[in-house]
């Protein structure tokens, strides 16, 4: 894969692809460049354009509203996913695509611990994205879904993929523990609606062979594109 790197305001975009790709499906996830070559070396008989954006504050840009810090000595969250998404869809997707002059079969966004519950909380403020990865998602942040539950996508996505690690929910922090328990009923929910989902389960707690769950996660939102 050809490796392009851009930079759109003061995020470091990195761009994974063939040279002769024309179409096919787009993946965006937050994360830095280095993880995503070995994503695409992972990858690469995909067939796919992957695309890392670096260079957000994930406590404030991830975040859908202010909540408290998830670790002692932290951060809070401030909320500012709403802002932050206009960003990513008004001005980062279009200068991607208009470079590489490609056109998207299918746009994923995934993402990995809060940028996974990024990814699930951008399909009720666009239709842009036709799959949605909540890989290891942080679906304990506070009230997200009763969220969910009340408010209704602008586009339900074909897939929505769902992971955790078994050991995730053995937890001290009871604000962490539930975190099973809300990722299966976010599961059902989203079937509910009509998407196509899945609840996968890795071995290991929430730090444990992130790229290998990624990756895993990315397959089955790119197949029968």
């Amino acid at each position: 894969m050809e490796k392009r790197i851009m930079e759109i305001g003061n995020r470091r975009i990195s761009i994974f692809s063939d040279i002769d790709f024309e179409k096919g499906p787009i993946v965006y996830m937050h994360m830095n460049s280095e993880d995503m070559e070995q994503l695409a070396v992972e990858l690469a008989d995909m067939n796919t354009v992957l695309v890392a954006i670096d260079g957000v504050d994930w406590n404030r840009d991830l975040s859908p509203w202010a909540a408290k810090r998830a670790f002692r000595g932290g951060e809070d969250f401030t909320g500012g996913a709403d802002a932050y998404l206009k960003e990513l869809t008004e001005l980062i997707i279009p200068t991607v695509e208009d470079s590489i002059d490609f056109m998207p079969s299918t746009r994923i966004l995934a993402g990995y611990s809060l940028a996974g519950l990024f990814a699930l909380y951008a399909m009720y403020n666009t239709a842009i994205f036709n799959r949605i990865g909540s890989i290891s998602g942080s679906l304990w942040y506070d009230e997200f879904l009763e969220f969910m539950m009340a408010n209704q996508p602008m586009q339900n996505p074909d897939r929505v993929y769902f992971s955790l690690g078994d050991r995730e929910k053995i937890n001290r922090n009871q604000r962490f523990a539930v975190v099973e328990e809300l990722t299966h009923k976010a599961q059902n929910h989203m079937q509910s609606l009509g998407s196509d989902t899945v609840f996968d389960f890795t071995p290991g707690n929430h730090f444990e062979d992130t790229m290998y769950r990624i990756a895993k996660g990315l397959r089955w939102l790119m197949l029968e594109v």
